[in-house]
């Protein structure tokens, strides 16, 4: 057997057939595959049922045949191609040495810039020292004032102060006056009505201290007096 037999690229051995018919018969006995489904190629070209492999050298490659197809009409394919949306954004693609359009179109304007570099510093510099010029050649204002202005402004924190001299001295002269009527025109409060005892000893607070001794034994013997009277009186009404 001069020819090799591959299915699915595995190499099938111990086969021989006289033509392509009976490999598909025994292919399809052993893997499960109806005979319909498989075609065989010789160098990428197909082989025909009838194909006499006793006279074939090479290698007979069998595939299964895939299912599909366009998946819709021409009409409809054609509809959804003009709804895609075109780009003309080409910075994916490649050139013929494998590199990005995009890399090589960075490369481009870093190149230009690093170029303008020079000139933009020399503007800037330029720039500053066309401003500096100006500040320098504007003229200075000189103001003029006049005496009586002058005058003014060296019064004026004096009669400030006296200002504010005079209206605290007012203020407080209405203050003193406001206060003095309202203490005249106060309305005299009842004087709360005193106990004896209390009474006895706010007036004791203005005596010496033998005065005051002398109060406060007068009122422990009243005290006890009154105590001696209330016990007589509750002893009667204990007898009636």
């Amino acid at each position: 057997m001069a020819y090799q037999v591959y299915f699915e690229n595995h190499l099938l051995a111990d086969i021989d057939c006289t033509n392509v018919s009976s490999l598909k018969k025994k292919i399809s006995q052993k893997h499960g595959v109806p005979c319909e489904d498989l075609y065989a190629t010789v160098q990428g070209k197909n082989i025909s049922d009838a194909y006499d492999l006793r006279t074939c050298d090479n290698v007979v490659r069998v595939f299964t045949r895939l299912v599909g197809g366009k998946g819709g009409f021409g009409s409809m394919l054609r509809a959804i191609g003009a709804q895609i949306e075109k780009t003309t954004n080409r910075e994916a693609c490649r050139d013929l040495s494998g590199r990005r359009l995009r890399d090589i179109n960075e490369e481009k304007r870093l190149r230009k810039w690093l170029e303008g570099q020079e000139d933009r510093e020399r503007e800037a510099a330029e720039r500053k020292q066309r401003k500096i010029e100006k500040l320098i050649a504007e003229p200075k204002i000189d103001v003029n004032l006049s005496p009586v202005y002058e005058k003014e402004r060296q019064e004026l924190p004096e009669r400030v102060s006296a200002a504010v001299d005079a209206g605290w001295q007012a203020a407080g002269s209405s203050d003193g006056g406001v206060k003095r009527k309202m203490e005249e025109e106060k309305p005299k409060g009842k004087k709360k009505a005193k106990l004896w005892i209390d009474a006895e000893l706010s007036d004791c607070s203005s005596l010496s201290e033998d005065e005051e001794d002398e109060v406060k034994s007068n009122t422990a013997q009243m005290v006890s007096t009154d105590s001696g009277n209330e016990s007589d009186r509750t002893s009667d009404c204990s007898k009636v």
